[in-house]
């Protein structure tokens, strides 16, 4: 990219002359950050910081770290326009809340899996399942949970089914299959001759 010399950048005023309505000279200390067709950056930065607060930031900065500071207010001031309350404040608070949420959910989850894996019942039913199946049912890439039923074990959870059986009632059956569609909150899935079974929330659904 061609550099622009001074004879060249007096004919051509730089954005914040331009802005300014002043000639823009050899010692001009915005002509290298603010160029001529860059009028919008120039006229954001000066609208919430002002040209004179800006060229004495300048001054203060040494040369070679001047196009970051630039660049720094540049964000800042896009930031204050987006959101004259908060400005870039606010997208780093809200990056921050999702951050809080996202380690206290994989906490949560965690929780959950050492409170699975230290349940005597599961390791039994793990040992008794033989292969890649627990407790006689066989996984296929999908997610185990828990069946808050007496004596339900774990169940297999796949694209979003799962298997479910119960018994009892006035049912023609002591064994009823049936399929029911996983909610992330947990709800009672009726199977027939009266009997009733709860799938609760599970970690892997959330």
């Amino acid at each position: 990219m061609p550099q622009r010399n001074h004879g060249v950048r007096s004919s051509s005023s730089c954005a914040a002359c331009k802005l300014l309505k002043r000639r823009c000279g050899p010692g001009c200390i915005f002509a290298p950050y603010f160029r001529s067709d860059e009028p919008k950056k120039f006229a954001k930065v000066h609208k919430v910081f002002g040209a004179s607060n800006v060229s004495k930031i300048l001054g203060d900065v040494p040369e070679e770290q001047r196009e970051d500071t630039v660049n720094s207010l540049a964000y800042e001031a896009e930031a204050r326009l987006r959101d004259p309350v908060y400005g870039c404040i606010g997208a780093i608070a809200i990056l921050q809340r999702k951050m809080a949420e996202l380690q206290h959910d994989l906490a949560v989850a965690r929780a959950r899996l050492a409170r699975v894996a230290a349940t005597p019942g599961a390791a039994a039913a793990e040992s008794s399942g033989g292969g890649g199946g627990v407790g006689g049912l066989e996984y296929d890439g999908g997610h185990l949970v828990m069946n808050n039923v007496e004596g339900g074990a774990f169940v297999n959870v796949n694209d979003g089914y799962y298997p479910c059986s119960g018994g009892g009632g006035e049912g023609p059956s002591s064994t009823i299959e049936s399929f029911g569609q996983v909610s992330s909150s947990g709800w009672s899935q009726d199977l027939g001759g009266g009997v009733s079974e709860y799938f609760g929330h599970s970690p892997f659904m959330s």
